[in-house]
C-alpha cells in the first residue's frame, strides 16, 4: 500500500501556468475517494478532483477495488504517469520538462564521461531514453544511462542520480524528494512526511507535507537538490556547511543550523538578492527551470539569464520590448503572480533575446516584480559608471568581481569497492560496487579565476579534482589514489562556476591584481618575487592542490585543466599584465582615473618618471 499512497500524492502534480479551466474535476465523480479521504486538502481550485489526476476507480467498495487503475501503481517513479495525470491537461509542460537538463541530466553525464574516462562517447546518454529535438530542431536520440559502462556510468547511477528529477528518492537520511512534477509543485519536507489534515495519511512517507499544490515553486523545493556539490542554494541564503557536517565550529559545537545527512550549517554573508527578498524563481525563467522543448548539450545551453540583463554593462543598458498579445508567454505567466502585468508592458529581454515575465522597464527604470508577492524592486543599472567601464575588463564576468564567496572543495578521494553492493538509483536495485568519498579541505575565499567556455574570465572551482581508488571483487586494489586522465594526460580539473553569493561591494582591485591566489596559484608564500604553493599535492609535491598555476624557469605554467570546452587557465602573458597593473594601483587608485579609460601602455612604466617612482617611491 505504500507505493499506492506514494502515487496518490505524487501523480497529482501539475503546472498552473496554462491556467486551463478544463483541468477542474467535478467532486461528485470522486465520492468513493472522498469517503476515505474527506480531510485531504484540495490541490487547487482547478485541481479539485481525484480521478482526473490520479486515475483509480471511485465506484469501488473496498480499498483494493478503489485503487485499481491508479496511474503508475506498479512504479511510483515511472514518468509515464505524469503523461496520464498531469499531461492530460499540461501536455506542453510535460514535454518541455522531459527535454530539460534537470530531467535528462545529459550534460552532467557527458561531463562525467569527459572527466572520469578522459573522453565523451558519441552516444548521448541520459537518465531516460527517448527521442527529442536539439536546439536546431533536428532529431536527437537519448540513450538510457543504464547502457553506460565504466566508472562514469556507475558514478552517475549510484551517486549523482540520487537527486535526479526523474526518480523518487526515499527519505532514508532525512533528504527525500519525489519524482517529476511533484518535485517542484508539492511542498515536501526533508523527511517527506505528510502532516496535513487527512488522518488516514498522517505521518506517512513518501508524501508531501500537504496535498496543496504550489504553482510557484518555493526556494525549499530548489534547495532539496541544489544544496550539494556547489552548495548554491546554501550560499545564496548565507549558509555554509564547512569542511563537512561534522566539523565543529566556534566553541567546539556544530553549526547552528541542522540539516540532512548529519550536516550542520554556519552563517556567512547572504547573497544581496536574497537579502532583498528574491527567490530562485525571481531570477530564473520557467524556460530555464522546465526547459523550452529542445534538448541542449548541457546546462549552459538551457540557461539564458545573465546579470547584465537587469543591470546592463559598461556600455549597454538592459534591452526591453513591449508585449501586447494577451496570450504571449510573459503576460500569460504573470497572471499567476502576485501582481499580473498588463498588455503593453515593456519586458526586459534575457541574454537570448526572450522576455522575462517579471522584469520590465517603467519611466526609464528597470523593475523586478517578485513573482509570489508582487512586490516591486528597482534594479540598479551600472551602464556608464566608471567602475564598469575600465579598459581591459571587457572579458570579466559580473560575478567575477561581485562574488562574496565561491565554495571550493580540494582533494576529493573516491573509493569504488566492488566487494559490496551499492544502490543503482536508475535501475532501482543493488548491484556490485559502492562509492564513498572523503575530502582534504574546503574553502570559500579567495577563489581562483580562469577563462570559461565563452572566453570570459570567471570564478572556477575544482571540477572534478578526484583521486580514485578501485578495489575489485577479490579485494585487490586495481587503482590506488590515481589521478584520472583528461585531454590525454593525468591532471586535476577545475570548472567555471557561479557560486550564487553576490555582494554589492566588489572584490578590491589590489586583491585581484596583487594576490596570486586569485590567478590560480593557491595558498602560497612569495619567494624572490615568485609565488610558491603551500597546500601541496601528495602525488606531486611540486604542484599546489588548491591551484593550477606554478612558475617554472621564469614562466607561468598550468598543471591542471579547465574542464569545459574553450576554457583554460590564464597564460604567462595575461598573468604578467595583471601583475603589472598592481604597480599602477599604487598611485592610480580611483576607477574614474583617466588612465583607465584607454588600454594601458605597459611600456610607460619604463619612462623616466615611472622608473624614478618605482625606484625611490612617490
Amino acid at each position: 500500500m505504500r507505493s499506492v499512497r506514494v502515487t496518490l500524492l505524487l501523480a497529482a502534480a501539475a503546472w498552473l501556468s496554462l491556467g486551463a479551466a478544463g483541468c477542474s474535476r467535478g467532486q461528485g465523480a470522486d465520492d468513493g475517494c472522498v469517503g476515505c479521504h474527506a480531510e485531504l486538502e484540495t490541490a487547487s481550485a482547478s485541481h479539485n478532483g481525484c480521478v482526473g489526476c490520479h486515475g483509480g476507480n471511485p465506484a469501488g467498495k473496498t480499498k483494493q477495488a478503489s485503487h485499481r487503475g491508479i496511474y503508475g501503481l506498479a512504479d511510483p517513479s515511472y514518468p509515464g504517469r505524469w503523461e496520464q495525470g498531469c499531461g492530460s491537461c499540461h501536455r506542453q509542460q510535460v514535454e518541455r520538462m522531459r527535454s530539460s537538463q534537470m530531467f535528462s541530466n545529459a550534460g552532467m553525464i557527458a561531463q562525467i564521461q569527459a572527466t572520469w574516462e578522459g573522453m565523451r562517447d558519441s552516444v548521448v546518454f541520459a537518465a531516460h531514453s527517448g527521442r527529442l529535438h536539439d536546439v536546431r530542431g533536428d532529431s536527437l536520440a537519448h540513450t538510457s544511462v543504464l547502457a553506460l559502462g565504466g566508472l562514469s556510468g556507475e558514478l552517475y547511477r549510484k551517486f549523482c542520480a540520487r537527486c535526479h528529477l526523474g526518480r523518487q528518492n526515499d527519505a532514508e537520511d532525512g533528504a527525500g524528494h519525489p519524482a517529476g512534477c511533484a518535485a517542484c509543485h508539492f511542498p515536501f519536507a526533508p523527511d517527506a512526511v505528510y502532516r496535513g489534515g487527512d488522518s488516514t495519511m498522517q505521518g506517512r512517507q513518501m508524501h508531501s507535507s500537504t496535498h496543496t499544490l504550489q504553482g510557484l515553486p518555493p526556494m525549499s523545493a530548489c534547495q532539496v537538490c541544489h544544496q550539494r556539490s556547489g552548495r548554491m542554494a546554501l550560499a545564496y541564503q548565507g549558509l555554509n556547511d564547512g569542511n563537512n557536517g561534522l566539523v565543529p565550529t566556534r566553541g567546539g559545537l556544530p553549526g547552528p543550523v541542522s540539516a540532512s545527512d548529519m550536516r550542520s550549517y554556519s552563517h556567512i554573508i547572504p547573497d544581496v538578492h536574497f537579502t532583498a527578498g528574491m527567490e530562485c524563481i525571481d531570477c530564473h525563467t520557467s524556460r530555464e527551470i522546465m526547459g523550452d522543448g529542445y534538448a541542449a548539450a548541457g546546462m549552459h545551453g538551457q540557461l539564458e539569464v545573465r546579470c547584465e540583463d537587469c543591470h546592463g554593462d559598461g556600455g549597454n543598458r538592459p534591452r526591453a520590448e513591449a508585449v501586447w498579445r494577451e496570450n504571449a508567454s510573459p503576460l500569460r505567466e504573470s497572471r499567476r503572480y502576485g501582481k499580473p502585468l498588463a498588455p503593453g508592458t515593456r519586458f526586459v529581454l534575457t541574454g537570448r533575446g526572450r522576455p522575462f515575465s517579471n522584469v520590465y522597464t517603467d519611466s526609464g527604470q528597470v523593475r523586478v516584480m517578485l513573482k509570489r508577492s508582487g512586490r516591486v524592486l528597482l534594479s540598479p543599472v551600472v551602464t556608464g559608471t566608471p567602475e564598469h567601464d575600465i579598459a581591459g575588463h571587457q572579458r570579466l564576468g559580473c560575478h567575477t568581481c561581485h562574488s562574496h564567496t565561491v565554495v571550493q572543495c580540494f582533494g576529493c578521494h573516491t573509493l569504488y569497492d566492488r566487494r559490496e553492493d551499492g544502490w543503482d538509483f536508475i535501475a532501482g536495485r543493488g548491484t556490485p560496487g559502492t562509492f564513498s568519498e572523503t575530502e582534504d579541505v574546503r574553502t570559500l575565499y579567495p577563489f581562483p579565476l580562469a577563462l570559461n567556455r565563452e572566453g570570459r574570465i570567471s570564478a572556477v572551482t575544482p571540477g572534478c579534482q578526484t583521486f580514485v581508488t578501485v578495489i575489485d571483487s577479490g579485494g585487490v586494489r586495481t587503482r590506488d589514489e590515481e589521478v584520472l586522465r583528461f585531454r590525454g594526460r593525468p591532471q586535476l580539473r577545475f570548472a567555471p562556476f557561479f557560486g550564487h553569493n553576490i555582494g554589492k561591494k566588489a572584490v578590491g582591485c589590489a586583491e585581484c591584481h596583487g594576490d596570486p591566489a586569485f590567478l590560480g596559484f593557491g595558498q602560497h608564500i612569495v619567494e624572490s618575487g615568485i609565488p610558491r604553493g603551500t597546500l601541496l599535492c601528495e602525488k606531486d609535491p611540486t604542484k599546489p592542490l588548491d591551484g593550477f598555476l606554478t612558475v617554472k624557469n621564469g614562466r607561468v605554467k598550468a598543471h591542471a585543466a579547465i574542464s569545459r570546452e574553450g576554457g583554460r587557465p590564464l597564460d604567462d602573458g595575461e598573468v604578467r599584465r595583471i601583475w603589472s597593473v598592481n604597480l599602477c594601483l599604487i598611485c592610480h587608485v580611483r576607477a574614474d582615473d583617466p588612465v583607465y579609460r584607454a588600454p594601458l601602455d605597459y611600456d610607460a612604466l619604463q619612462d623616466s618618471l615611472h622608473m624614478h617612482l618605482l625606484t625611490v617611491g612617490p
